[in-house]
């Protein structure tokens, strides 16, 4: 089962619904992501797993990114050994923050995204027109209700310019947040319906002209954060009335100097959860286009 956004083929408008694999049936009267998300998990589940609306198959529905209205989509860093290791290696001045947030007792959260720039599957994203060095971060989302519990999974592409990072860390917005640099999807995989969040693959691969010229694969084993505790600190003292996604980090970065090049593909897999694809267009202009 998925918690899927899509347009639907009766109205024409955004949907919210439950895709079993073969027909997606609509949950009558939410009509975004966020109402869903303002419900307790308990509730949220029993809803769900009832849907009572019109029925379409499967490949006929248009599915759109599982983010909208209010919902924000923050990020972890610095949550795997590997994550670790490239930052260090890419900075030019500051490789012992890096070093020192990686067993610090409160992990590195950053925003991300609103929910009104995030791509979904089959959409763009974008490597900065000012950045040498771009890549994907493949990433384990959490879906998190308006309460902050752990409600659903789904797929994050954190993509981001190595390039500004590395010259100094506090240029981490720009390197992380513009346009194009934030894709989610496909779906929602209710948390009830995964056993084990931590023993998920993780694959990522890039092709270019019809072949691959990057391939990787980790898993959630190798997380270094408990994922209700990265969770814990992002509502600490915020609010999300209707919900949040909160990426969980990435064990998965080419070796430097790959970069991210305009009309790759990028394909991300999580196990149980979904594989998110999107094609690489370079600079603002490619995401206006």
């Amino acid at each position: 089962m998925h918690i899927v956004r899509f347009v639907s083929p009766l109205t024409g408008a955004d949907a919210v619904g439950v895709d079993d694999g073969e027909h997606v049936t609509e949950l009558s009267g939410v009509t975004t992501v966020g109402e869903l998300l303002r419900l307790p998990a308990t509730e949220l589940r029993e809803r769900v797993t009832a849907p009572d609306g019109a029925r379409h198959p499967s490949a006929e529905v248009r599915r759109l990114a599982p983010v909208d209205g209010r919902m924000e989509v923050w990020a972890a860093g610095v949550t795997y050994r590997r994550s670790r290791e490239a930052r260090v290696l890419e900075s030019e001045r500051a490789a012992d923050v890096y070093e020192l947030v990686y067993d610090a007792e409160r992990p590195e959260l950053f925003f991300k995204s609103a929910a009104w720039k995030v791509t979904g599957d089959g959409g763009r994203i974008a490597v900065r027109a000012d950045s040498e060095i771009d890549v994907p971060e493949p990433e384990l989302g959490l879906v998190l209700n308006a309460a902050g519990e752990i409600v659903g999974y789904t797929v994050v592409d954190d993509v981001s310019s190595r390039t500004i990072e590395g010259v100094n860390p506090l240029y981490l917005p720009q390197a992380k947040i513009y346009l194009g640099a934030c894709a989610v999807g496909p779906a929602i995989r209710p948390a009830w319906e995964v056993a084990d969040p931590y023993a998920l693959d993780i694959t990522l691969t890039i092709a270019r002209g019809g072949a691959t010229v990057w391939d990787g694969k980790s898993s959630t084993s190798e997380l270094h954060r408990r994922l209700d505790e990265l969770a814990g600190y992002l509502f600490r003292a915020d609010v999300f009335p209707d919900g949040a996604v909160l990426a969980t980090g990435t064990s998965l970065v080419p070796d430097l100097p790959f970069t991210l090049q305009d009309g790759d593909t990028v394909t991300i897999g999580i196990g149980e959860v979904g594989t998110l694809t999107t094609t690489v267009v370079r600079g603002l202009e490619g995401m206006r286009a």
